[in-house]
């Protein structure tokens, strides 16, 4: 019988990792409790381990950050956009000048 794919989610992984990464068990001993493929556990102990520096940094990575000036930039040309076309529907006799 096929085992179907599972997908592990976060909360199973730390799980698994953190378990992992106190060395109270073997590698075989992990794959008995959580029925996981070792290749995968060692994958997301890796990925952990990569990035437990993120948690320490503090402030959010920078692609993550949007651009304050583009994005001000962007309200001001919508802004612009929906005056005008206020003004279009008022002269059109669309919308009621009085709102």
């Amino acid at each position: 019988m096929k085992r179907t794919r599972r997908n592990h989610g976060a909360v199973f992984k730390a799980q698994v990792v953190f378990t992992a990464v106190k060395g109270d068990t073997t590698l075989a001993e992990l794959v008995e409790q959580f029925q996981v493929h070792p290749t995968k556990i060692t994958e997301w102990k890796q990925q952990l381990l990569a990035r437990a520096a993120d948690v320490f940094a503090g402030a959010t990575p920078a692609e993550n950050t949007p651009d304050l000036k583009t994005l001000h930039a962007k309200i001001g040309q919508l802004t612009l956009e929906n005056d005008c076309l206020e003004g279009a529907f008022i002269k059109a006799g669309l919308l009621s000048a009085t709102r």
